[in-house]
């Protein structure tokens, strides 16, 4: 697995809670070349999840971190494991605007370019942190 590259982070307002209930979430795109399947690839992004201890009590609950699959190559999938694409990224910003600045030209199987799904959406309490950046470690 090698990255190849990392986006911008935006903080974004929690979506699907009450808002106020939960702090702002980072949000940020990392697109990477690997050999592994997507089953494969999943196990390590849980993996890395725990590394964090993330906890998932509750839907959309507040979290350490949340690593999502959004899409891998072309491969479309309603495996309930693994859904791909994810199956609601064409409609979230916090998605759509990190992928659409690391990538103008990326594609969502299945849904088109990133740049006109995120034409489509609004991108309020989407906002981007010029003052953080992710960095891999060296």
């Amino acid at each position: 697995m090698r990255v190849k590259g990392v986006s911008p982070v935006y903080e974004t307002e929690p979506w699907g809670v009450e808002p106020g209930t939960q702090p702002s979430y980072f949000n940020a795109v990392v697109v990477i070349k690997t050999t592994l399947p997507p089953s494969s690839l999943l196990e390590r992004a849980h993996a890395v999840e725990e590394a964090f201890h993330r906890v998932r009590d509750e839907r959309w609950g507040a979290r350490t971190l949340d690593v999502d699959i959004v899409a891998y190559a072309d491969v479309v999938s309603d495996d309930p494991q693994l859904t791909l694409p994810h199956p609601r990224a064409h409609e979230r910003a916090f998605v759509l605007a990190p992928w659409h600045d690391l990538d103008p030209e990326a594609l969502l199987p299945g849904r088109g370019p990133v740049s006109d799904l995120l034409g489509a959406v609004t991108r309020e309490g989407v906002a981007p942190r010029g003052d953080l950046e992710l960095r891999l470690p060296e």
